[in-house]
Formats: structure tokens, C-alpha cells, sequence
């Protein structure tokens, strides 16, 4: 019974944090300033639209760096 409970949690362990768990850890901020700014009169919509504007840039950019081979390519080779 605990193996199946250990695989349950590493599932969603893997399927939450994933390749990059600094995009988990900034979705989830988002999700609170969301909540925090939907309980004023502010209008709270807009919060993850830009987080996923600003967030998802920046893991495409993460994961190119990490799969590309060193020295083929890029920006200075010769």
C-alpha cells in the first residue's frame, strides 16, 4: 500500500513541478497574489495572463539552454 501511495505522490510531484520547479513555485505565487488582489476591489483577472506572459519566455529559454549542445552554434561560434 505505501508503494502505491509513493507513486501517487511522485506522480503529482512530477506533474506539478515538473522540468523547473522555479516556474511551480512562480505559478503558485501568481495563484496568491491572485487570490490576495481578487479580495480588494482591484480587479484581479490579469494577474496570471502576465505571469504566463513573463513566466513562459523564460522556461523556453531555460530549456533551449539545456538542450543545446555546447559549442555548436549560438551567438560567438565560429
Amino acid at each position: 500500500m505505501t508503494a502505491k501511495i509513493t507513486a501517487f505522490l511522485k506522480f503529482w510531484y512530477d506533474f506539478i513541478v515538473g522540468d523547473d520547479w522555479r516556474i511551480a513555485v512562480a505559478v503558485i505565487a501568481a495563484l496568491a497574489l491572485t487570490e490576495v488582489v481578487s479580495s480588494t476591489s482591484l480587479p484581479a483577472w490579469w494577474i496570471l495572463p502576465a505571469a504566463v506572459a513573463l513566466l513562459l519566455p523564460l522556461s523556453l529559454r531555460r530549456a533551449h539552454r539545456r538542450r543545446r549542445p555546447s559549442g555548436l552554434g549560438g551567438p560567438g561560434s565560429r
